[in-house]
């Protein structure tokens, strides 16, 4: 009994050998050989293609440093660019409201195109484009923005004048400068009412003591620039 069971193991582990045999084909292995140099037996040519590729990536980092500085330029320059076209339509918006008013008549204390004062003329028109709250009478709006000589004054500046005793006592907005260094201003005359006049008439000129800029490229930066 014993015998005969041995027998059976036998065959059946002679069969799976062969089944395996069968099914699967040995192949010879590829052998690939890889040369490495310890950093001894680096020749000259080995080094120097080594210092070449560094450098060239070394100079292309400093390409790319040129390239982004000159894309960071170019937007900044077309930011202010952009700035400064924004800030001289905002000028030009303020001028075309002020210019909306003329021949309306002049009214001490008047605040409406009815009839109105010439402080509460330039409150409305700023009020209305920038959104600028200018105190109600001219002496106190000649205590805002930045102190301009005659010579650099420009369109949208504030001019203040005297009629005595050194007191500001009227206001206009700057309509235009011309080649001549001519300044003409826009204003609510009690004679006329809202009318454009000049800094070299006769009348006004004497009267004239200071410009002030309440309508700056800063202030409009940090105001306006992103509308």
């Amino acid at each position: 009994m014993k015998k005969r069971v041995l027998f059976l193991v036998g065959v059946m582990a002679t069969f799976s050998l062969q089944s395996c045999v069968t099914n699967y084909v040995v192949s010879t292995p590829t052998t690939y050989t890889i040369e490495y140099k310890s950093d001894a037996k680096l020749t000259a040519i080995d080094n120097k293609k080594l210092e070449t590729a560094k450098l060239q990536l070394l100079s292309s980092f400093a390409n790319e440093k040129i390239a982004a500085a000159k894309v960071l330029e170019a937007t900044l320059k077309n930011d202010e660019i952009a700035r400064t076209v924004k800030f001289t339509q905002k000028i030009d918006d303020i001028l075309s409201e002020a210019e909306s008013y003329l021949g309306t008549p002049y009214r001490y204390g008047g605040t409406t195109r009815s009839g109105i004062d010439c402080s509460a003329f330039v409150l409305s028109v700023f009020g209305a484009v920038a959104g600028l709250n200018l105190p109600r009478v001219a002496a106190s709006q000649a205590q805002e923005g930045e102190r301009i000589e005659k010579e650099e004054l420009q369109k949208g500046d504030l001019v203040f004048f005297s009629h005595g005793r050194g007191r500001i006592s009227h206001v206009g907005i700057v309509e235009e400068v011309n080649a001549d260094g001519e300044v003409r201003f826009i204003h609510a005359a009690t004679s006329r009412g809202v009318m454009v006049s000049s800094l070299n008439d006769s009348y006004w000129g004497p009267k004239y003591r200071f410009g002030k800029r309440i309508m700056s490229q800063d202030v409009f930066n940090n105001n306006f620039a992103n509308n």
